[in-house]
């Protein structure tokens, strides 16, 4: 295949729609709203029909990581299914430029659009390590620190949502108010005023009384983790809606937020500079932005505590911290010492249930989580873990009856609790 591809330009920017695949259905809206103000046509995909495995392993080899089946699979559906013009079509892929096999998705997709017939599609990286750039698409400054409180918005959603749906006396309410803030904050990052730091926690504190209001039962219900790989950790299509499942068997989920992993990458250039003595200009930048980064969560979490009795998040400065004597900050080839930590994280904050989802061939996943279930189960004897592997010949009904399995065991502690 020639190593030639379709390139974003800045003409492409009028005239082509970029499609995003899901994966974190608010977050990503907020972000969308900040692109299309900046000019850029954006459409979020929502397709989560079996189909999209079948597309994607037409297309793509057997043995890729289950998340870029499932990207390449939304993508060639969408442009499949005569929705999207191929010729007016950009797709668009959220990179961290790690070790792991994500940082190959690009050139993974455009092989597949090749084979597909669909080589015209340019594919644009996002990414603010910059694995890639293309002429038509910039991250400017303005635009990286409104998507940064989007984050902080989207993170605080879907928190309070995960504490309020469960026990919520009127069904409905948590999510007609989660798609109303949803509404109200996209208009806000996109056409707003310029996020002041006092406009941001003025918001949050509205947020956090609006889900206070809502009329609750007691919350009285196994709390169910969910940590892992970040695409089926965090998306509806990866891991079988595994959030719904959890809600319909009595359960309550609970999730690390997005602003954790970002806090997690930048971290590592720190570390990175402790470890291999590597160049101070990137680790002193990036301490400064964990510095900023880490005082925004202090306020949310401070703000949380004094408007509401919901169970605010934990500082990453503690969870950094709760890996010690369980794995060391070098391990951080994808989710890397996090995955460990967030699992400490979830039981210290009573969180003793907890589901490990990864791709079956993720091979940094296998070791930093499934790996180190182990030793933090030496740590704490009564947490219970169980490991679900999520891949395209992975089946549902297996996965949901290991889950079942586990929240039996749950609700035994709750009972004995």
């Amino acid at each position: 295949m020639s190593s030639e591809h379709a390139v974003f330009t800045k003409e492409m920017k009028k005239t082509h729609t970029i499609l995003i695949p899901t994966m974190l259905p608010v977050h990503f809206s907020l972000i969308s709203a900040i692109l299309q103000a900046k000019g850029y046509r954006v459409e979020l995909l929502d397709a989560d029909a079996p189909r999209v495995a079948d597309v994607g392993l037409r297309h793509v080899h057997n043995d890729t990581c289950y998340p870029a089946i499932l990207v390449a699979g939304q993508f060639l559906d969408a442009l499949g299914q005569g929705r999207f013009d191929a010729d007016s079509t950009a797709l668009m892929l959220f990179q961290t430029g790690g070790g792991c096999r994500a940082s190959n998705y690009i050139p993974l997709l455009r092989k597949a659009l090749a084979g597909a017939g669909l080589g015209q599609v340019p594919v644009i990286s996002f990414s603010p390590a910059g694995v890639e750039k293309q002429p038509g698409f910039t991250l400017s400054l303005p635009m990286l620190y409104r998507m940064l409180f989007a984050v902080i918005y989207a993170d605080l959603l879907e928190l309070l949502s995960r504490q309020c749906r469960p026990y919520e006396l009127q069904a409905g309410d948590t999510q007609r108010l989660l798609d109303d803030w949803t509404r109200r904050l996209s208009q806000e990052l996109g056409t707003g005023a310029f996020p002041r730091l006092s406009l941001v926690r003025q918001t949050c504190r509205d947020i956090v009384r609006d889900f206070s209001k809502i009329p609750r039962s007691r919350r009285d219900k196994p709390r169910v983790g969910i940590v892992g790989e970040i695409f089926v950790k965090y998306s509806p299509l990866g891991n079988n809606h595994l959030e719904s499942f959890l809600l319909r068997e009595g359960a309550e989920g609970a999730i690390p937020g997005l602003l954790d992993f970002f806090l997690y990458c930048t971290y590592n250039d720190i570390v990175d500079r402790h470890l291999y003595g590597t160049k101070p200009f990137k680790s002193c930048r990036n301490a400064v932005a964990v510095s900023f980064l880490c005082a925004r969560q202090r306020e949310l979490i401070e703000l949380i505590g004094q408007e509401s009795d919901f169970t605010p998040p934990t500082p990453f400065a503690h969870v950094r911290k709760l890996a010690d004597g369980i794995i060391g900050l070098g391990a951080k080839m994808g989710e890397g010492w996090l995955l460990a930590a967030e699992m400490l994280e979830l039981a210290e904050s009573g969180v003793r249930n907890i589901i490990c989802a990864q791709p079956y061939g993720c091979l940094p996943n296998h070791i930093c989580g499934k790996g180190m279930m182990q030793p933090i189960k030496q740590r704490i004897p009564d947490l219970n873990i169980v490991a679900i592997d999520y891949d395209a010949s992975a089946t549902r009904i297996n996965q949901e009856n290991r889950i079942k399995l586990m929240l039996s065991v749950a609700r035994e502690h709750l009972h004995d609790a």
